[in-house]
């Protein structure tokens, strides 16, 4: 579930592998960048980490975070 916390939108993925995780990122950025909107990430091994927030906006969370989150979700 993403949690909405310092102006953002954070949600914590775990996968079995490392493989699992970049597969996973991937698919990620590729829906991201149809977008135009880039997450904040970190990746170490099997755990990715993201937060999303509108720069142009502010650094606010806003409809466009909230589409990218279902996106993202659909990927899993």
């Amino acid at each position: 579930m993403w949690k909405e916390e310092n102006n953002s939108l954070y949600k914590k993925f775990e996968f079995k592998n490392f493989s699992e995780a970049f597969a996973f990122m991937t698919r990620v950025a590729i829906e991201a960048e149809k977008m135009d909107h880039h997450p904040l990430w970190t990746n170490v091994y099997n755990r990715v980490e993201i937060w999303l927030s509108t720069h142009s906006a502010g650094d606010i969370v806003t409809d466009k975070d909230k589409k990218l989150a279902e996106k993202i979700d659909a990927l899993i």
